[in-house]
C-alpha cells in the first residue's frame, strides 16, 4: 500500500455537514502499509465505498472529539472493519470526551481500545501516534511518526502558541480552520490563525480542513493564497476526495518509532 492522505469530507460545523455541502467522513492515512482512519464523522461509510477503501483495512480508528461532525459514523465503521467483533482486529485510540460515544460492545470488537488524553504515545507497529492538547474545547490532535514523513492533524481547537511546539517537524499539517479572515467561533481556528501557525511552524505542506459556512462563502484560493504569500508554506485548501502523496514533502526525519502498544 502507497503512502497517501484521503480527504473523505472537509465539512466542519453544524450548517456545512448538515446540509453536505461539504461531507464529513474523515480522513484516511496510509502509511507503513497500514490504513489509519481519522474522525469518521456523517457518511464515513458512504465515502468509503464512494473511493473504494475498504474499511477492513483499516488498522486503526483514531477519533478526536465527541463533535457529532467528526464521530458520528465511529461505531458504524468498527462494525464494518470488525464484522461486528467476529473479527477482532485493529486499535481504536479514542479521546476521553468521545470515549462515551463508543457503545460498551463496539468498544470489544477491535482487539485493542485505548482511551487517550493529550501529551500521550501510541505505538502501532512502525507508526508512532502522539497526542497533541487542544484548546477552547475538550478535543485532542494527532501526530503521527512514519519512516517516510510526519503527519499531523489539529482537529478544532483554538489559537494558542502552546501548538507550535506540538505542531514542529511536520511535513505535512492539517488544521480545521473554520472560518475565513479573522472571524472567530470559540474554540476554532481562523485563517489569521493559520497565517500566525504556519510561520513559525514552517511545514513542507499546510492543508486547510473542517471548513465551516462562512469559508465556503470565501473565495478558497484567495485564502490559500494570502496564506502563501505570507509564510512562504506550500497551502492547499482540502477537497472531498482529495488524495495528497506525503513523501512529496518529507525534507527532513528525525524520529523515534515506538515498536509496541
Amino acid at each position: 500500500m502507497d503512502s497517501s492522505i484521503i480527504f473523505l469530507g472537509t465539512g466542519g460545523d453544524t450548517y456545512v455537514v448538515g446540509k453536505q455541502a461539504k461531507a464529513s467522513g474523515g480522513i484516511i492515512v496510509n502509511a507503513e502499509g497500514m490504513q489509519f482512519h481519522i474522525d469518521p464523522g456523517p457518511g464515513a461509510l458512504v465515502k468509503l465505498k464512494e473511493y473504494d477503501i475498504n474499511p477492513r483495512n483499516t488498522i486503526s480508528l483514531l477519533i478526536s472529539s465527541n463533535e457529532n461532525h467528526l464521530c458520528n459514523d465511529a461505531n458504524c465503521v468498527i462494525d464494518a472493519m470488525t464484522h461486528n467483533g467476529l473479527d477482532k482486529r485493529g486499535v481504536l485510540v479514542v479521546n476521553e470526551s468521545a470515549n462515551g460515544f463508543i457503545t460498551e460492545h463496539y468498544k470489544t470488537c477491535p482487539e485493542k481500545s485505548i482511551t487517550v488524553s493529550p501529551d500521550k504515545k501510541v505505538g502501532i507497529n512502525e507508526v508512532e501516534i502522539r497526542t497533541l492538547p487542544c484548546f477552547g474545547n475538550s478535543n485532542i490532535g494527532f501526530k503521527m511518526f512514519t519512516s517516510k514523513f510526519v503527519f499531523t492533524y489539529s482537529s478544532n481547537t483554538a489559537y494558542n502558541e502552546e501548538l507550535i511546539e506540538h505542531y514542529k517537524g511536520s511535513n505535512i499539517l492539517v488544521l480545521n480552520v473554520l472560518n475565513p479572515g479573522n472571524n472567530k467561533t470559540e474554540g476554532n481556528l481562523n485563517i489569521d490563525d493559520a497565517i500566525k501557525i504556519a510561520s513559525k511552524v514552517k511545514p513542507q505542506m499546510l492543508i486547510l480542513t473542517g471548513f465551516g459556512v462562512k469559508f465556503l462563502k470565501t473565495d478558497t484560493l484567495t485564502e490559500t493564497r494570502r496564506i502563501q504569500k505570507e509564510t512562504n508554506v506550500q497551502t492547499l485548501a482540502a477537497k472531498d476526495g482529495m488524495v495528497i502523496n506525503p513523501t512529496s514533502y518529507n525534507a527532513t526525519m528525525k524520529q523515534k518509532m515506538l515498536r509496541n502498544f
